[in-house]
């Protein structure tokens, strides 16, 4: 990000107090400016407090202490009071507190935020090439943050999918398992029909024996002969 912001405290309210205030707010006010410029945080924000004393909800004063919460890393209140310097009747400081919005914004990862503020930075001040570059900033940021949790969605919808596969296959095995003493059942059922005989008619059952009795005779008379075999001299009728 760039450091635009860091320099617009020093300046805007040591101005605008000189014509409203006197002595000792001036004197805390240029105070303020000085530490700010030297990074020395915390004795700025006590010298605009002092000065904030004496003139509560003052824009610039909102704007200047913002400014120092932002470099403190104290977000919220410094977007709190960056809000407040919207107030503003000079354009220039409520053009300046939109763009420092976008900037706390995009510190904090919230790039959507950061995107709007800078996006009406812009509309107040078309040709601020700082908010259009940190506006391009912030949306490319955004674009990448929401690249690993489309990421992490797919692997999670993967991995439901996986475990539903793996579900339906325990599931058909074990129907399956289920099944499988019934068709061994059936199996041995149709076995033992083919191993059963079938019932034959009373015709059938005489006709069986009656050629049984020709058989056993002509077995008789194979063994006769066999037996008496050898010995025969006449014509065999």
């Amino acid at each position: 990000m760039n450091k635009r912001q860091a320099g617009w405290a020093c300046v805007l309210l040591l101005g605008c107090a000189v014509g409203a205030v006197a002595g000792d707010v001036v004197e805390s006010v240029r105070l303020g400016n000085a530490a700010f410029r030297q990074q020395q945080y915390s004795d700025a924000l006590e010298q605009y407090q002092i000065a904030e004393t004496e003139i509560p909800e003052s824009p610039e004063l909102d704007y200047n202490i913002a400014g120092v919460l932002h470099h403190q890393e104290k977000y919220e209140e410094a977007i709190d009071k960056y809000n407040r310097a919207l107030n503003s009747q000079d354009m220039l400081l409520h053009t300046r507190s939109l763009f420092n919005l976008g900037n706390t914004y995009y510190r904090m990862g919230d790039f959507p935020n950061a995107i709007t503020y800078f996006q009406k930075a812009l509309e107040a001040d078309p040709d601020d090439l700082d908010a259009k570059f940190n506006l391009e900033l912030a949306r490319k940021m955004l674009k990448d943050n929401m690249q690993p949790e489309k990421q992490e969605q797919q692997q999670q919808q993967q991995q439901q999918q996986e475990q539903q596969n793996q579900d339906n296959q325990q599931q058909q095995q074990q129907q399956q398992q289920e099944q499988q003493p019934d068709q061994e059942q059936q199996e041995q059922e149709q076995q033992q029909q083919t191993q059963e005989p079938k019932p034959i008619s009373k015709e059938d059952a005489e006709r069986i024996l009656n050629a049984l009795k020709d058989d056993e005779q002509n077995v008789q008379k194979k063994i006769r002969r066999q037996v008496s075999g050898g010995d025969y001299t006449g014509n065999d009728w």
